[in-house]
């Protein structure tokens, strides 16, 4: 992966909603394959503190599988379906928005729905 390419990946993947840090371990582990959590910290020359709350984060949002051993090893899912996930969750949280938009703009304080 070219550094052109990751860079561009980590913009989308925190344009998509993600933390810098949770798509820099994501990353890290599509160009590595396999790897426990202390590999990934080393790596990202970070805490490993911090590396497993984001893979705690990204393991809910199923982009990342982690081995029943300890310590696990944590696998990327593909990055043509963490795509496809983050579209449709920020699709679906658009959709609720839409929806609550009378609500939130009838509790607006301004009458004429202007600025502060």
């Amino acid at each position: 992966m070219s550094e052109l390419t990751q860079e561009w990946i980590l913009k989308t993947l925190t344009s998509l909603g993600l933390k810098q840090t949770d798509a820099e371990v994501y990353v890290s582990l599509t160009k590595s394959g396999s790897q426990k959590a202390a590999d990934i910290a080393e790596t990202l020359e970070t805490y490993k503190r911090q590396i497993h709350r984001s893979l705690r984060n990204l393991q809910a949002k199923g982009m990342v599988n982690a081995s029943p051993e300890r310590p696990a090893q944590f696998t990327a899912i593909s990055f043509e379906k963490v795509l496809d996930e983050l579209i449709k969750a920020n699709v679906e949280e658009a959709k609720r928005t839409e929806k609550e938009k009378e609500k939130i703009l009838s509790r607006w304080p301004l009458n004429n729905r202007g600025n502060l």
